[in-house]
């Protein structure tokens, strides 16, 4: 997507701007009653009556677009629907008759439902521009529209656009823009400092790295955001079906996620000290892959015996985790795409946050609520543990019996975090399968603008 700044601008003359009306359905015979006697007809003529989200586009004496009607979304309509009609009106500047209609919710909807990935397929972008009034900080969803934008370019990118060197680069990017320290492991310091790291991405030829970048005051308090970032997913030798692959470069959405927020911390210039943690990996097939029944040694000295190749996010995360947690942060957070159980107990659009912290878990679901950005709490049943042991390892990565799929992992993950004051654990889809309200279908940033408005509360200004 271009820049927002081209979509979302600073009201300038509001004369120059199609103003917009919203009437809400129980109101249109009386606001009716009041229009000349040529839009009342042209309002017949197009059987307009201000059912929820429709559209009445009113042309003045010389055919061209004057203004627009809407009817006001219903109660149960996603709190993006409004905005989104930019999709559905001509290219022009747009104005917000009555102010009291546009919120920064309906604006960024506004702009995120003009999304686009066409790097691949060119098509010239829809020129639809919306005035923001005074009262609306438009240089704020502004930086929010563009980090959902980079979360979406980074997911939709296909997986030979987008391997570990290239995500490296897109996270090199991001930490210059907000002139972070950036450092990268790789090679023979990989193989000895974070062995599952490397042992799930030594089959591919395009080879496993750890993203490191850390910015701010270390005065400030440590809060530390780590993304699961397997390039492309092949399930190893317990090799998925075709049709289990064909969303695979999407496994890196917990790290593209993990970037857009970093990008939105810094931009915003949060009070903390933020460390970006990005274990960047393709789970390949070849001599060098990992096997069913190997046993490796974490960074964390716990051993991990391999029930299942396909459940490698977990592992990465592991060594990550550990690294995090020896710097004992106040707050650290995981995201990553990691588990199908996630998706059949809450579907797409709901992911679940783990954490043991109860103030933390309401804290994050009002939050979410509150951006529309909704997410939903699982509990970290310990009892579950049982379904990870094993007699040779401390651990195996993949829980017995098929049940509870996003609570043993996520079990599994909490065992790499003992001194982190607050820990949280995101399992999101990152993948909107069939278009909403400013979302349209394809990649898409999940849970990050629901913890930024935390972090903005507890670390703002």
């Amino acid at each position: 997507m271009r820049d927002a700044k081209e979509i979302l601008l600073t009201a300038k003359g509001k004369s120059q701007a199609i103003p917009i009306t919203v009437v809400a359905r129980t109101e249109w015979v009386k606001f009716n009653s009041t229009q000349s006697v040529a839009s009342q007809n042209w309002a017949t003529a197009q059987n307009f009556e201000a059912a929820p989200l429709s559209l009445l586009l009113q042309p003045n004496e010389n055919g061209e677009l004057a203004s627009v009607l809407v009817g006001a979304p219903s109660a149960t309509d996603d709190p993006f629907a409004l905005g989104a009609i930019s999709s559905r009106l001509p290219q022009g500047r747009y104005r917000f008759a009555s102010e009291s209609f546009l919120s920064e919710t309906v604006a960024l909807g506004w702009c995120l439902e003009l999304y686009k990935y066409d790097p691949h397929r060119p098509t010239a972008p829809k020129n639809c521009q919306l005035e923001l009034p005074a009262k609306l900080d438009c240089q704020r969803i502004i930086t929010l529209a563009n980090a959902v934008a980079l979360v979406r370019d980074l997911v939709n990118a296909p997986a030979n656009v987008m391997g570990p060197a290239e995500l490296e680069a897109a996270a090199r990017k991001v930490a210059e823009k907000g002139k972070a320290k950036f450092t990268v492991v790789k090679d023979k310091a990989l193989e000895k400092g974070f062995p599952l790291i490397h042992a799930v991405g030594a089959a591919s030829e395009r080879k496993p790295r750890l993203i490191d970048f850390t910015w701010g005051s270390p005065k400030h308090p440590k809060v530390t955001i780590v993304g699961k970032g397997v390039c492309f997913d092949t399930g190893g030798l317990d090799i998925k079906p075709s049709s289990g692959m064909l969303l695979m470069k999407k496994d890196m959405g917990g790290a593209a996620n993990i970037l857009g927020l970093a990008q939105l911390i810094m931009a915003a210039k949060l009070k903390l000290r933020l460390r970006v943690l990005i274990p960047a990996v393709e789970n390949s097939i070849a001599g060098e892959a990992f096997r069913p029944g190997d046993v490796f040694k974490s960074r964390k000295g716990l051993t991990v015996e391999i029930g299942n190749t396909d459940a490698e996010g977990r592992l990465v995360l592991a060594d990550a985790l550990a690294l995090a947690d020896e710097e004992k942060p106040e707050l650290m957070i995981d995201m990553a795409t990691l588990t199908g159980a996630a998706r059949v107990a809450l579907g797409p659009d709901l992911p679940p946050v783990f954490t043991t912290d109860d103030k933390l878990a309401n804290d994050l679901q009002h939050h979410g609520q509150s951006v529309n950005d909704p997410l939903w709490r699982l509990p970290l049943w310990h009892p579950y543990n049982a379904m990870i042991e094993t007699p040779i390892a401390d651990m195996n990565n993949s829980g017995a019996g098929g049940f509870a799929g996003a609570i043993t992992a996520a079990l599994f993950l909490k065992r790499f975090v003992e001194h982190a004051k607050a820990y949280v654990h995101f399992d999101i889809f990152a993948w909107v399968p069939n278009a909403k309200p400013g979302r349209p279908k394809g990649g898409e940033a999940q849970a990050m603008r629901a913890v930024f408005s935390l972090l903005e509360q507890r670390y703002g200004k």
